[in-house]
């Protein structure tokens, strides 16, 4: 893109203010600004513009997700899931996204968060653990699995880095990929893009839903074409108990038929702060805590069990086939109130100790809602979720330190 070009197009969208600086940098200071205006979506800032904020996403008519297999029903057909499971494993069939483009903030660790080390009496990091989890998928199955790493353009480098040095834990490197999550424009309440430096536009990364659609602009899916990938899972980093892909998972999902499922767990307490799977207009959804009424909360069956009950994980299968059905459509942007450093009028940096501003960003639990169908699959919570959120307290280094020593791992 030429400056002509872009001073055109920010013309077009109002946001000139972006070549502010253009001609006090320096040449190739100038064609990274250009590239960054190349690349960004100049339309997310429409989604505030002229109105007194951010439009809330209205909600359809929700009700119970009927597809929901029980911990019960699971262990009934454990030697039929884990063959057609691990079958598919073996034949090729099924890769996973690990979605790791953040920084461990909230721990006081300004590094990629998989690098955090938990252990006590000897390094354990968190990717070490996903790891671990993933080759204990691979012995089980009798296969490899194909793993991608969605950073982001923070922690892309570093995160590289990270697992080349420690021989990616053993896992066989031809086997995994990195890739960068894609960025969205960071705005002030008026739909300003912001400058973070005279020749950088202030980005964020856009969000867990657009994952999909990054590993294809990276390339990637040609690749996943080649290996004729069938499924697809993708989980979060902060979980250190996650079965990635584990073979039962699997097979279940295979012969459910469905076109993607959710790892859940039983909720602990009517009242539990989590997402819970639904339909939404006759589609699967998942409806957040905070949007719930207190008459779908307490909601039960004949038999007294609670009927909006099985909170969601961040570990979801779907079918490739539908992933590229899906790709071509928008989804909802999320728009959230942040700090964001920026440039002021007088070209010096701020520092802002309270929100200034919006990120834009997609959430996977979108992408279920895209679907037709969607299959419940319950895990016990002490085996399979132990979130790394905060550094004390609930969801933090300390409690999954503890559910780890309770599965047997040494720390």
């Amino acid at each position: 893109m030429t400056y002509e070009q872009a001073a055109a197009l920010l013309k077009e969208k109002d946001q000139s203010q972006l070549l502010r600086y253009y001609d006090e940098l320096t040449q190739e200071q100038q064609a990274a600004l250009l590239s960054q205006i190349e690349e960004l979506d100049l339309d997310l800032p429409d989604l505030v513009r002229g109105s007194d904020g951010p439009k809330s996403i209205v909600r359809g008519k929700l009700e119970p997700l009927p597809d929901t297999m029980t911990v019960p029903e699971i262990e009934a057909r454990r030697a039929e899931f884990e063959e057609i499971g691990s079958r598919a494993i073996r034949e090729g069939k099924c890769a996973a996204v690990l979605l790791a483009g953040g920084m461990g903030t909230r721990l006081g660790y300004d590094h990629p968060k998989g690098t955090y080390n938990i252990g006590i009496h000897k390094d354990l990091y968190i990717f070490e653990c996903l790891i671990e989890n993933l080759k204990r998928t691979a012995e089980q199955a009798g296969g490899k699995l194909l793993l991608l790493i969605m950073t982001s353009d923070r922690n892309y480098e570093e995160t590289y880095a990270f697992f080349k040095e420690k021989n990616y834990f053993g896992y066989d490197p031809d086997y995994i990929r990195f890739f960068k999550q894609e960025l969205a424009p960071c705005t002030d309440y008026k739909g300003n893009i912001l400058l973070e430096e005279k020749g950088k536009i202030a980005v964020s990364p856009n969000g867990t839903g657009g994952w999909f659609h990054s590993l294809k602009k990276c390339g990637l899916l040609d690749e996943l074409h080649e290996r004729k990938i069938e499924y697809i899972s993708c989980f979060g980093v902060d979980n250190v108990l996650v079965h990635i892909s584990d073979p039962v998972y699997t097979g279940a999902f295979i012969s459910s038929g469905l076109d993607c499922a959710g790892k859940a767990v039983t909720k602990a307490d009517p009242m539990e702060r989590v997402g819970v799977l639904c339909l939404e207009d006759g589609k699967p959804s998942i409806v957040e805590y905070y949007e719930m009424t207190d008459d779908m909360i307490n909601l039960r069956d004949e038999n007294g069990a609670l009927l909006y009950n099985y909170g969601v994980i961040l570990n979801y299968y779907f079918k490739m086939e539908k992933l590229e059905e899906i790709i071509s459509r928008q989804m909802p942007f999320h728009i959230v109130e942040k700090k964001i450093p920026y440039l002021d009028d007088q070209g010096v940096l701020q520092n802002p100790d309270k929100p200034n501003g919006y990120k834009y960003e997609l959430l996977v639990l979108d992408m279920i809602h895209m679907m037709d169908s969607c299959l419940a699959y319950e895990v016990v919570r002490e085996k399979e979720f132990a979130p790394i959120k905060n550094l004390t307290g609930v969801d933090s280094v300390e409690s999954a330190r503890a559910l780890l020593q309770l599965n047997g791992v040494e720390l």
